[in-house]
């Protein structure tokens, strides 16, 4: 089991890596502050004991409480799929569990921000991977992102909850213009800045060989997908795949943080 939130020891070690073996499945995490920003805010979890779990979480606020919420997130959210998850439960049941977990969260970090004046505002996206009887289960709030790579195909699953996201929904503006549109990092959903919370909810078969991977904006906004599958082609999912994303990313400016986790059904 690792879950990510060793902010201290990043300064030193500017990429954490992980990797968790397991029956069927194999995962790698990173995270790095990038180039410009004082901190890292971002967060994330691989966890692989009674459950298979990975999460992404990338905080916002002032001073550190972005840091604060993500890290919450992280570990309100993975503490209740471990003490609910059970074996026989039927895809409501499992997608119920999920609600909860975010929602639980959401109140928690709701109340610290409102209690506490240091982190008055903050809030986290999170997007969530839960692997259970052969299915992936994905929980999502923001604009971190999940994407799958099958049969040579690679897609993103989740939909960004952002201004720039809603804008070419509605035909205003287009895909290339929303990677260079001055408000792309205006998030109209998130963890902990609401009392209540909308949680995207699915489920989708997860075979043999299949690639989901999980992401910050930090990756996304500067990688598209195309280039995220040359680097895995190349070098499969591996410590080395992490390590050249989040190296492209800094190539081109490292702007904001950068956390990745790549998971493959080994089976």
């Amino acid at each position: 089991m690792l879950c990510n939130i060793l902010k201290d020891f990043e300064q030193n070690c500017r990429i954490i890596y992980s990797i968790r073996g397991g029956e069927k499945m194999r995962a790698y995490g990173c995270t790095d502050t990038g180039k410009v920003r004082p901190i890292n805010e971002d967060s994330y979890c691989i966890y692989d004991d009674n459950i298979k779990l990975y999460i992404v979480a990338d905080g916002m606020g002032g001073h550190k409480s972005g840091e604060v919420a993500s890290s919450m997130a992280i570990e309100l959210i993975r503490d209740h799929l471990i003490k609910f998850m059970e074996t026989d439960l039927d895809p409501r049941s499992v997608e119920g569990i999920i609600f909860e977990a975010f929602n639980r969260a959401n109140i928690e970090i709701y109340n610290t921000s409102i209690d506490k004046e240091e982190c008055n505002g903050m809030g986290t996206t999170v997007t969530l991977a839960l692997y259970f009887e052969n299915r992936i289960y994905i929980g999502h709030v923001g604009d971190s992102r999940a994407y799958l790579y099958t049969q040579g195909d690679i897609k993103q699953i989740t939909d960004d909850h952002s201004l720039v996201a809603e804008l070419v929904k509605s035909g205003t503006i287009t895909e290339r213009e929303a990677r260079r549109h001055p408000q792309k990092n205006i998030i109209t959903r998130a963890l902990g800045t609401e009392k209540t919370i909308k949680v995207d909810i699915f489920s989708l078969e997860f075979k043999e060989k299949d690639i989901l991977i999980l992401c910050s904006d930090g990756l996304s906004n500067y990688v598209d997908q195309l280039e995220m599958k040359s680097v895995i082609d190349v070098l499969n999912v591996s410590e080395e795949s992490c390590r050249d994303l989040i190296s492209l990313v800094n190539q081109k400016g490292g702007n904001d943080n950068i956390t990745i986790i790549i998971i493959q059904n080994t089976a």
